[in-house]
């Protein structure tokens, strides 16, 4: 299928078979991108396998399973011929490239076969990056969604002419799946990532939305919420880099096209994305992490080209400063196990704000074409360039400090398991103990009313914490956050983080009480509660006065005395995740 041909002794390079319509690893130079046919999932894995074949410096491996039953892979180019994570050398930068998490934007997947194939054709210059540098690549992620093939998914996109669907067998859109791990690719995914550790990481895509000249967009990681030097040095430097060496190759980027109104002259706003997201979750490993976004009205050709240029500027920045980020990704990670309080759930400052000089297409409303009302439509023979309000500084509105360690009852295996994916040290008790925590109860908390990537999602979280004697059994686990997993451990297990494991649902059943009262019986042992203590009288006829809910519902005001007895559950509503000082 994937036959090698000889353009000459003295270039090599990529072509295009059009009448078989594949890919060929071939002797050439870099030549752009031409077809408007993307690699399935079946020729981009014999293609990875005939590169493998042919180098020493290369190897396609099986990194997990899939929810379609069919194998996770993982590309690995590294000069030293190592190619098990655990054995990597760290002092080189390791890049993980991600592709195809949405199949029907394969642009990714197809610009790193192409570059593959040119660093490990011989005698290529590209060749020279790999003195500092591992190259590890996904070749495609949704397996599930890149079986589904289809020409008409993407409605609004330009090319290919067949690619996959957005969701996996689970219909679970998998960037949003990287903390609750519904996915036997995200389980996989987990596993894959800690054991790389990249310095740097890309999730490769394509956009929509506006329209606009460029046909990269890039997102980078929010810099706020990646936080500390990591995060001072992608927007101080690195992302800067980035921008101008695409310049300077003529493929001008803009910042992710997310507009404060609905046109770009309204302003773009940074992308914020939590740890459900990929590079929201490589964050929390102080990992630098970019998301491509092409430009989904540009021609497939173009797109591709495109995210080869990004790539390549990206391995060239990091073969050039790899010491640097080496040396940055310790201190991080350094300072991170000394870390006390982290930010939860970021929201945009509007009324701090940077400026972007944008290039755009003048934006018409006009009557509609097809119903009532009016149209959007951008004119692209009436451009314009100017400076628009760029707004991307999020501020923490909640912080938690981290404990010493968490305990949790070895009962809730479902987050054990998770825990256990992202190699988090944790060791079982040896004897039932009974020992002195910190205890977190749920007050209030709203719950979507329709469900989202499979769960009905809190949000709104308030809580009290008290601290007592609860028993522990041998077995369950005890967790110390001195460990390089330690925010990930906060933002998941604090209930109060937007992707927290309480607000995906894992701690539900602790919110539905199990012990109730009979009214017509409880009714003379609340009026003994009243009459043994005055005090308890007080707050109780108080509470009648003030809270309308309690005023005309006798049921409620028992129930109002049931809460405050010895007979309410203590249980209720309280987490499973304790803390320890």
């Amino acid at each position: 299928m994937f036959t090698q041909i000889k353009v000459n002794s003295l270039r090599t390079g990529w072509l295009i078979v059009l009448s078989a319509m594949l890919f060929q690893p071939l002797h050439a130079q870099h030549i752009p991108f031409t077809s408007n046919r993307s690699l399935t999932w079946e020729e981009s894995i014999q293609f990875y396998t005939t590169l493998d074949a042919s180098s020493d410096i290369a190897s396609l491996q099986v990194a997990g399973k899939t929810d379609i039953g069919k194998p996770l892979h993982l590309f690995v180019i590294n000069k030293d011929g190592i190619f098990s994570p655990e054995l990597f050398d760290r002092n080189k930068t390791i890049l993980l490239i991600n592709n195809s998490i949405h199949p029907g934007e394969p642009d990714g997947a197809d610009a790193c076969a192409m570059l593959c194939n040119e660093i490990l054709t011989p005698g290529s210059s590209l060749a020279a990056l790999l003195d500092s540098l591992i190259i590890c690549i996904i070749p495609v992620y949704n397996v599930d969604g890149a079986l589904r093939r289809n020409s008409h998914s993407r409605a609004n996109q330009d090319g290919p002419e067949a690619y996959g669907f957005r969701g996996n067998a689970r219909n679970l859109d998998l960037n949003r799946d990287f903390i609750k791990c519904d996915s036997e690719n995200a389980r996989s995914f987990n596993r894959l990532f800690r054991r790389v550790k990249p310095h740097v990481f890309v999730d490769t895509h394509v956009s929509n939305g506006a329209d606009y000249p460029y046909v990269m967009t890039l997102i980078s990681t929010q810099f706020k919420k990646l936080g500390g030097v990591s995060g001072e040095y992608l927007h101080g430097k690195m992302e800067p880099a980035l921008f101008d060496s695409m310049s300077k190759k003529g493929w001008e980027m803009t910042p992710y096209v997310n507009t404060m109104g609905r046109t770009p002259d309204s302003g773009l706003v940074e992308f914020l994305e939590t740890p459900r997201f990929s590079t929201g979750y490589a964050a929390l490993f102080n990992t630098l992490s970019f998301v491509t976004e092409t430009h989904m009205l540009k021609p497939f050709p173009q797109r591709v080209e495109s995210t080869y240029q990004f790539l390549l500027s990206l391995m060239e920045y990091c073969d050039a400063r790899s010491t640097e980020i080496i040396r940055l990704r310790q201190i991080a990670d350094a300072n991170l196990r000394k870390q006390e309080n982290f930010a939860l759930n970021f929201e945009l400052d509007t009324n701090r704000r940077e400026t972007f000089r944008f290039s755009g297409y003048q934006a018409l409303h006009e009557p509609a074409l097809a119903g009532n009302g009016k149209r959007l439509r951008y004119d692209r023979d009436s451009s314009w360039q100017r400076d628009v309000p760029y707004y991307r500084n999020f501020e923490g509105r909640d912080v938690v400090s981290a404990p010493n360690f968490y305990l949790i009852p070895q009962a809730w295996r479902e987050v054990i398991d998770r825990l256990k994916n992202n190699q988090v040290l944790m060791r079982p008790l040896d004897k039932d103990s009974l020992i002195y925590v910190e205890v977190t109860f749920v007050e209030n908390y709203e719950t979507a009313t329709r469900p989202y990537e499979g769960h009905f999602n809190h949000s709104k979280i308030t809580i009290r914490r008290e601290m007592r004697e609860v028993q522990f059994y041998k077995g369950d686990w005890i967790i110390p956050t001195d460990q390089e997993a330690r925010r990930y451990l906060v933002e998941t297990l604090e209930p109060q983080g937007e992707d927290s494991f309480f607000a995906w649902n894992f701690f539900d059943s602790v919110l539905q009480q199990k012990e109730w009262f009979s009214d017509y019986v409880f009714e003379d042992r609340a009026a003994e509660l009243l009459d043994a203590d005055p005090v308890f009288r007080g707050a109780f006829e108080e509470a009648v006065q003030t809270d309308p809910a309690l005023k005309d519902n006798h049921w409620q005001q028992l129930y109002w005395i049931y809460k405050r007895s010895p007979y309410y559950e203590g249980s209720a509503g309280m987490l499973p995740v304790f803390r320890g000082r």
